[in-house]
């Protein structure tokens, strides 16, 4: 699948993220106009002061299981679509997150 890839101890996920949304949620994925694919995630949170990226964090480490610590934004802290690293069992965690986001 194309909007995960698995390393050997993480998960490395591409999000694209809506703040100031109605509910704290993980929407399915869809295709981007590049051709990409992304997890949707939406939040409560506003875009202001990393609110929205905390909140993606806390969401996803809920959805999956895991501690906070375990999840990382590594790239596109301003922008709407992100790489998120979740150390843990690669196989596990993709299964989880293809649960979730169901796919």
């Amino acid at each position: 699948m194309s909007w995960y890839r698995k390393e050997p101890a993480a998960l490395v996920v591409r999000v694209r993220l809506t703040p100031k949304g109605s509910r704290d949620a993980l929407d399915g994925t869809r295709i981007l106009s590049d051709g990409s694919e992304v997890v949707q995630a939406r939040v409560r949170a506003p875009p202001a002061d990393g609110a929205a990226n905390a909140a993606l964090v806390k969401l996803l480490a809920t959805t999956l299981r895991v501690p906070k610590s375990s999840v990382e934004i590594v790239t596109g802290h301003s922008s709407r679509v992100k790489q998120v690293r979740i150390a843990g069992d690669p196989a596990n965690l993709a299964r989880r997150l293809r649960e979730q986001a169901g796919k």
